[in-house]
This record gives C-alpha cells, structure tokens and sequence, in this order.
C-alpha cells in the first residue's frame, strides 16, 4: 500500500512540473501565464528566455520522476524528490514562500511516503 502512495505522490509532483514546464515555456506571455505569475507584458516579455529555460528544468524533474516510477528505482525517486524540494525551498527563499507549498511540500510527503516503499522480494529458482 505504501509503494501505490509513494508512486502516486511522485506522479503528482511529475504532474505539477509537466505544468510547470506547460506555464513556462508556453504560456509565459499569454494571460494566463502572466496571471499566474502576476507579470506584466513586459516583464513576461523581457523574462521570457530565463523562463523557457526554467522550464525546460521542471520538465526535466518530471521526466525525472516519471521514469524512476516506470523503472521502479526507489533511490532515482528519491534523487529526483530531493532536487524538487531543493528548488522548492530555494524558490520558497527568493522568489515567495507560496512555493514552499506549491512545490517542495508536496514532493517532501511523496518523499516520506518513499521510504514505506518496501523492495520486492525476488525468487531464485534452480533451473
């Protein structure tokens, strides 16, 4: 049961960072991205590159995740877990605490939750 948690946790911070990355590097300087944000057109503009580049980091993240998931790897998850929370924290210090919430809590439960993930026993049968 707690590798189902985990595993789905992880998957929703792999999520968040798909949209992050959507936001990013696609929506930047349309509305919503500007409302997300709360930018005006020329700051979305004159940011758009440091932007686009960020995203293409969360996507990273979340290609992260996604394959430790595929491939079952407990410790790739919790390397990439721990790079979320670390952008997390430092978002949380530079830009708005909010992104203590947005990102590196939800990516720190999945974290705790990681650690219930026991490994799977494997038969070694005489053939």
């Amino acid at each position: 049961m707690m590798r189902i948690l985990a595993i789905v946790a992880a998957l929703i911070v792999a999520i968040e960072h798909a949209g992050f990355l959507v936001l990013e590097m696609f929506l930047w300087q349309e509305e919503a991205g500007m409302q997300v944000f709360g930018l005006t057109a020329e700051q979305a503009e004159q940011t758009a590159t440091l932007a686009a580049n960020q995203g293409l980091y969360n996507g990273f993240l979340a290609a992260g995740l996604v394959w430790s998931v595929l491939r079952g790897n407990r410790e790739f998850l919790r390397f990439f877990l721990l790079c979320v929370i670390a952008a997390g924290v430092y978002g949380a210090m530079t830009v708005s605490p909010a992104i203590t919430y947005i990102q590196a809590a939800p990516a720190a439960v999945a974290l705790v939750l990681s650690f219930g993930w026991k490994p799977r026993r494997r038969s070694f049968r005489a053939a």
